[in-house]
């Protein structure tokens, strides 16, 4: 039933891995797959993902730094799944925590693993009990618990108030009056004479075991400052209960931020799942933990996955004398041309010649826009400098025309005249415009561009999610490829206008998966830059 099972360290270290009767496949494609675009991608908030006909899910051990993954075949139905991999779980810890609980990497792969048999005694126990398990029905209304009550059960009685009332305040002056107890004790561990921090800690645990026992024994419950120094000392593993108040201010933090509030709630979701279980270290708030540990996720989000090199790229295309295309899409008014008149800039000023195709055949003065930018573009640049050659030109053929044609004459005209690269302009679209969407799609799997840069604006909070889905799977719904082009990169404008509400950023990147390659800071040419993602962070953070 099962194709495969692995557990592995969070630095790559396979402890042990099982693989299913008949199954010829090696795990490692799928499991590769998972780290690749959840692990290391921050969104393990969810506990499966897909791999071609695979399911697979998985379980972070955040106390051994631990990853259990399971795989079946995605038309299986298998029930026991989530209660399997939770008893793998707590059966390796328990048998091999002291070879766990050694650090370094040397050491585990020096350790021994054999767990064939406990694993398949667990599989055969799951398998017996997902097959012998009933059927669960719906209750009649006799067997409910409503059925039982009366009218006069229902019926509140004048004296139980009073008595509640009195019973309240008794208990309150009895609370009162053991805060004040506890408030003397305190007053004497404040005055003693500490002289370090580990004196202090190890004062702070004894004080703090007394009074855990003292309220156990009163059947009270530990509150207070003493709940504060609960918090303070280590040796605290991270329950959700623990980091639900905190998350839910953080994912309200994030919302005012312009964080779209679905990606929000699925960070602090992954940022759960990647502490729950976890130590906190000695005089650590769980508040702090959980600040600390966001951070490094969307920072790890920020950056790209992936190599983005432009120039770089260029230069190879060079090599194989053949131009480097890049083509803008977006929605209408985020400032495509523009933008593509600041990349423009940036190109010539590494020394490269560039061809501007005007594919906008509708919105009225774009070709004209275009053709202002390619004036100003060749005075700074002029062609007494170059050999008496333009470094930009524009190549258009007016309004009404077919997009994809038109770009597909500019390709070859580069081609021919040796232009270093081709940038496409398109019309702004909205993402449930068909029509346009269907047009998009047909310009790009006709001309296959190097690269696809979808133009969105930094004031976006929302919306951001709708826009970028609804254009990846318009342009894999309209592909005629197996493997359809999608965006590949992402241009966020207007970053100058929004403060320290740079959310949009963080939507954008989770949703798709893609770098933001280039970030619009101003009016003018010089107003294009690369993004820093520990100060995107550090804003986003900033109460």
């Amino acid at each position: 039933m099962l194709d495969f099972f692995t557990i592995f360290s969070k630095g790559g270290i396979v402890l042990w891995c099982f693989q299913g009767a008949g199954v010829t496949e090696s795990f490692t494609g799928p499991v590769n797959a998972l780290i690749r675009s959840v692990i290391l991608q921050e969104r393990s908030g969810k506990n499966s993902f897909t791999h071609e006909a695979l399911s697979l899910k998985y379980k972070l051990d955040n106390e051994f730094e631990l990853i259990f993954v399971v795989g079946f075949q995605k038309i299986l139905t298998l029930t026991y799944v989530d209660k399997f991999i939770d008893d793998v779980q707590l059966h390796f810890r328990d048998r091999y925590k002291n070879e766990l609980e050694q650090k370094g990497a040397l050491k585990l792969l020096n350790s021994s693993f054999e767990f064939d048999n406990d694993f398949k005694k667990l599989l055969r126990e799951a398998e017996e009990g997902s097959k012998t398990q009933r059927p669960s029905y719906m209750r009649t209304f006799d067997e409910s618990v409503k059925s039982q009550k009366s009218v006069g059960s229902m019926i509140e009685k004048k004296g139980g108030d009073k008595g509640k009332e009195q019973g309240g305040k008794k208990n309150k002056n009895k609370k009162e009056g053991m805060c004040c107890w506890r408030w003397f004790i305190l007053k004497d561990l404040l005055i003693l004479n500490i002289s370090s921090v580990s004196t202090l800690t190890c004062t702070v645990n004894t004080f703090h075991k007394f009074f855990v026992f003292l309220s156990s024994k009163k059947g009270g419950r530990l509150g207070g400052v003493f709940g504060m120094l609960k918090g303070l000392v280590g040796s605290k593993s991270l329950t959700h209960e623990d980091m639900e108040p905190v998350l839910e201010k953080m994912r309200d933090h994030l919302i005012a931020k312009n964080v779209a509030a679905e990606i929000a709630s699925q960070l602090c979701d992954s940022v759960a799942k990647k502490l729950e279980g976890k130590v906190m270290g000695t005089f650590t708030t769980v508040a702090s933990t959980v600040k600390q540990a966001l951070q490094e996720s969307l920072v790890q989000i920020l950056q790209p996955k992936r190599r983005v090199d432009i120039l770089r790229d260029v230069m190879e295309a060079q090599s194989q004398r053949r131009p480097f295309v890049i083509t803008f899409c977006g929605v209408n008014g985020v400032g495509k041309s523009t933008n593509l008149a600041k990349i423009s800039f940036w190109l010539i000023e590494n020394g490269f010649t560039v061809l501007i195709a005007a594919c906008d055949t509708f919105r009225a003065g774009a070709v004209e826009q275009l053709r202002t930018h390619q004036r100003r573009l060749n005075s700074l640049h002029p062609p007494e400098q170059h050999g008496g050659r333009p470094v930009v030109q524009l190549y258009e053929k007016g309004y009404g025309k077919d997009a994809a044609g038109i770009a597909m004459e500019a390709i070859a005209y580069a081609r021919n005249q040796a232009f270093d690269v081709v940038l496409v302009d398109t019309a702004g679209r909205m993402q449930d415009n068909t029509p346009l969407m269907t047009a998009l799609a047909k310009l790009i799997a006709v001309n296959m561009p190097d690269l696809v840069l979808f133009v969105g604006e930094a004031l976006v909070g929302n919306e951001a999610v709708d826009q970028l889905v609804k254009f990846n799977q318009a342009l894999a719904d309209h592909s005629m490829s197996d493997k359809p082009r999608l965006i590949d990169g992402i241009v966020l404008t207007k970053f100058d206008t929004i403060d320290d509400k740079v959310g949009a950023a963080i939507s954008m990147t989770y949703i798709t998966g893609q770098p933001i390659v280039f970030v619009g800071t101003g009016q003018t040419y010089n107003d294009l830059r690369s993004l820093n993602a520990r100060a995107v962070v550090s804003a986003l953070m900033k109460a």
